[in-house]
């Protein structure tokens, strides 16, 4: 008998599947692990996931994810420097860094007009007034370095430019660990253009 015919596995299964890079395999094991493991474990699991549905909202001032708002990054630091960027997971990616001590403002998305997005389809609106009810001193825009990324932070760095605050983009160019043979001419150059002196 083929145990992936059995209704609640087939069900667990193709839930499974459903999350971003899980393959059927991949899935499978997922299900095969939960029948294995301890009720208690699977309890915790299920229970994790209905919390994070359930207490899980977004900052009313950044838009970051948070079980309370505002966030503990907004409470606590000060928002003389803010960091936009498309998602919270890239927030998340900053800011293992330790690097910055700043605010993040997170945009949900990026201009796309293929896709149907425009600047009033992303938080656009919700920075400027953000910039015009505060201390806001510099702008770090780190949007991605992909084609809708550098529109959003290019039409974003107009908004701001009459506001005289300092506008930065994140560099990019070469990371650390590759060969420059490999790097393609787009990253090189952007690489070169970006150099500091040392």
């Amino acid at each position: 008998m083929d145990i992936n015919k059995i209704e609640p596995i087939a069900r667990l299964i193709n839930e499974f599947s459903k999350l971003p890079a899980v393959g059927k395999k991949t899935a499978e094991r997922y299900a095969y692990y939960i029948i294995r493991t301890s009720e208690e474990n699977a309890r915790n699991l299920a229970t994790s996931i209905m919390d994070v549905k359930s207490k899980i909202t977004f900052c009313e001032i950044c838009g970051n994810y948070t079980d309370s708002s505002p966030c503990k990054i907004c409470r606590d630091r000060s928002a003389k420097i803010i960091c936009v960027v498309k998602e919270p997971k890239d927030a998340m990616a900053i800011e293992k860094t330790g690097e910055f001590k700043g605010q993040y403002h997170i945009l949900h998305g990026t201009i796309n007009p293929i896709s149907g997005i425009g600047p009033n389809d992303i938080r656009i609106k919700e920075l400027l007034d953000r910039i015009s009810n505060n201390e806001t001193e510099e702008v770090i825009l780190a949007t991605n370095p992909d084609v809708e990324g550098e529109a959003t932070a290019l039409y974003i760095a107009k908004l701001l430019k009459p506001l005289q605050i300092k506008v930065s983009r994140i560099a990019q160019g070469i990371s650390i660990g590759s060969e420059l043979e490999y790097a393609d001419e787009v990253t090189l150059s952007r690489a070169l253009h970006d150099r500091k002196e040392i």
